[in-house]
């Protein structure tokens, strides 16, 4: 009879195991652009149509929507995913954006870049210019859709990056309004149009604010989304990720639980207790409110940093108040000053006297 023996094996090394699929994940407090979880969040990676986010943005600010743009051959060119507008089609730029954001037009984007930059060559150029402005260091754009060419280069980001541009984004109220669309008929002179979104987030999860899809056989899945629940506006994005729409819900219900949303400074409550540089009231003109754990709450500190100015104007920017957690700067806000109004009229009439005598 044989006997049989069972080797049980202990491993000494630690098993890791992905919390998500994702090669790149960041959640970004949109407010303070705080990162509140990462990995790998600086790595260069192809992103695919995540890229129309700065495409759509740059026309937004560069743009005039209500404008009529007459389709040229520039999207002849386009190939991939699309809305097939026509050579010598009339549509407006809104309806274009439309088509961009909600069905990731490749042709929408060269109609776009090619009219609000004059050429294509030169809206990329202001791509970059608008990436460098917020700060994207490790990005760059060689097109406004985001395919690789046939030597196989394409659009490179961050996690970091693209968190920053969606951050950046969402403070226009225009990009907001298309990006949260779930449906849109658009017109032209020659067609009618209907889209649906292809972010599925905004049927799937009830918090969810806009975003953008992204894929190509190199890039793989990429996704940027956003999401507002009880004034906790976070972004989150993931690259190269054949799970996205889970990891993005799973990560948003972590930071909405894990963080409370906490307000450190009130501007009708600001008060400054050494006010010897100036006699006139310091104020600030907005609330700021910080995701923070609760272990954090307490490591919250307010630096007040101000200028002495011999002279100035009613409003002028003195100082600044920085909010730190422990030693990372969160936000910093300006500190104004608002000069007494009897005051101010008597300086006004003064120099309206001194006006004359120098008239006559």
């Amino acid at each position: 009879m044989k006997k049989i023996f069972v080797m049980v094996v202990f491993l000494l090394f630690p098993v890791v195991v992905k919390a998500y699929s994702a090669r790149n994940i960041i959640a970004m407090d949109m407010d303070t652009n705080r990162v509140l979880y990462g990995e790998s969040i600086h790595d260069q990676h192809l992103i695919a149509s995540i890229t129309k986010i700065m495409t759509a943005i740059v026309a937004i600010e560069n743009g005039n929507l209500e404008e009529l743009v007459e389709i040229n051959d520039v999207v002849l060119k386009s190939f991939g995913s699309g809305i097939y507008v026509e050579v010598g089609e009339k549509i407006s730029l809104k309806d274009l954006l439309y088509g961009l954001m909600l069905r990731s037009g490749n042709d929408a984007a060269l109609a776009i870049a090619d009219y609000v930059g004059g050429s294509v060559d030169d809206f990329v150029r202001l791509m970059n210019l608008k990436a460098s402005e917020i700060g994207m260091k490790n990005t760059q754009f060689i097109n406004p859709h985001g395919l690789e060419n046939n030597k196989g280069e394409g659009n490179l980001s961050t996690a970091y990056d693209m968190a920053l541009l969606s951050s950046y984004a969402m403070q226009n109220e225009r990009y907001q309004e298309i990006v949260k669309t779930k449906n849109y008929v658009a017109k032209s002179d020659k067609k009618t149009y209907s889209w649906t979104n292809k972010n599925k987030l905004l049927n799937t999860y009830e918090y969810t604010t806009g975003g953008k899809t992204g894929f190509t056989e190199k890039a793989r899945r990429t996704l940027v989304s956003t999401a507002s629940k009880d004034d906790k506006n976070v972004t989150i994005v993931t690259l190269n990720d054949g799970n996205d729409w889970a990891d993005h819900e799973t990560l948003y219900e972590s930071v909405f639980n894990s963080y409370d949303n906490v307000l450190v400074l009130d501007k009708n409550n600001f008060k400054i207790d050494k006010e010897n540089y100036y006699k006139d009231e310091l104020y600030i003109r907005e609330d700021v409110s910080v995701l923070l754990k609760e272990e954090e709450k307490k490591e919250i500190t307010l630096t007040i940093n101000l200028r002495k100015l011999e002279d100035y104007e009613d409003q002028t920017v003195v100082g600044t108040v920085e909010i730190k957690l422990k030693d990372t700067i969160l936000k910093e806000v300006n500190v104004y000053i608002r000069k007494n109004q009897e005051e101010t009229k008597k300086e006004s009439l003064f120099r309206r006297i001194i006006g004359w005598f120098k008239h006559d």
